[in-house]
C-alpha cells in the first residue's frame, strides 16, 4: 500500500504556554478524529509530528493514522523559535522514513507539508540555509500557518508560496485550522496519482490567505 506521508511542524516557544498550546491540542485532536472519518485516508495517510523551540523534537515518527496517538506537548518558560533546525530535521525524517519508487516498487505518495508558528525564525541563517534543501524533497504542497498577531509571514513566504494567517491563537481558531487542514489532506489523498497539484479547500472565516 502507498502511503501518503503528512508531516505537521508546531512552534512550542515560550510564547505558545498556556491557552495557545492547550488550543493547538484540541485542534489536533479535531484533526485526528475528521481523517479517522475518511475510509480513504484511514487507507494510506501516515502522520509525524515535529515541535521546535530551543530543541526541535520529532515527537511523532511517520505514523499510520489508525495508530496514531497523540503525544503530550509541552512549552518551555522561554526561548528562541528554531524553525530552521526544525527543517533541517524535517529532511532528515523524509530522507529515513518516506519509500522511494525504484524499478521494481512504487514509493510512497508525495507527502504533505504544514507548519505552523507565531513567531518568526530565531536561527535565520540556518532557516533560509534549509529552505532549498526542503524544497528538493519535492512536497506536494507546503503550508505555513502564520498565527498570532506577532507571527511574521515574510519568511514564511520564502518557503512556500502557501501562507495562512490567524488572528488569535485561541481554541475557535485553531479548530478551525486544523479541520482546514485535515480537508486539505483529504483532497490530497483523493487526487495522488491523478495529478501532482493539490487544489486546497476554501479556508474558513478564522483562516486567512496572506498574498
Amino acid at each position: 500500500m502507498r502511503r501518503l506521508p503528512v508531516y505537521l511542524l508546531i512552534d512550542t516557544s515560550g510564547s505558545m504556554k498556556g491557552e495557545p498550546i492547550a488550543s493547538v491540542r484540541v485542534g489536533l485532536e479535531t484533526l485526528l478524529s475528521s481523517l479517522r472519518g475518511d475510509p480513504f485516508a484511514l487507507e494510506s495517510v501516515h502522520l509525524s509530528i515535529i515541535t521546535f523551540d530551543r530543541v526541535t523534537t520529532c515527537l511523532l515518527p511517520l505514523t499510520a493514522l489508525e495508530d496514531v496517538q497523540l503525544p503530550e506537548i509541552t512549552v518551555p518558560d522561554a526561548g528562541p523559535t528554531h524553525t530552521g533546525a526544525a527543517l533541517k530535521l524535517l529532511c532528515e525524517c523524509v530522507d529515513r522514513d518516506v519509500r522511494r519508487t525504484t524499478a521494481t516498487v512504487k514509493g510512497d505518495w508525495k507527502p504533505l507539508l504544514f507548519l505552523m508558528t507565531d513567531g518568526k525564525p530565531s536561527d535565520i541563517q540556518a532557516y533560509n540555509e534549509a529552505i532549498p534543501e526542503v524544497k528538493k524533497r519535492n512536497f506536494a504542497t507546503i503550508v505555513a500557518c502564520a498565527a498570532g498577531m506577532q507571527a511574521k509571514t515574510e519568511p514564511l513566504k520564502r518557503l512556500t508560496d502557501t501562507v495562512c494567517s490567524l488572528d488569535t491563537l485561541d481554541q475557535a481558531a485553531f479548530t478551525q485550522f486544523f479541520q482546514w487542514v485535515s480537508a486539505s489532506i483529504g483532497i490530497g489523498n483523493r487526487s495522488m496519482g491523478a495529478t501532482d497539484d493539490i487544489t486546497l479547500p476554501p479556508v474558513p472565516e478564522e483562516v486567512n490567505f496572506v498574498c
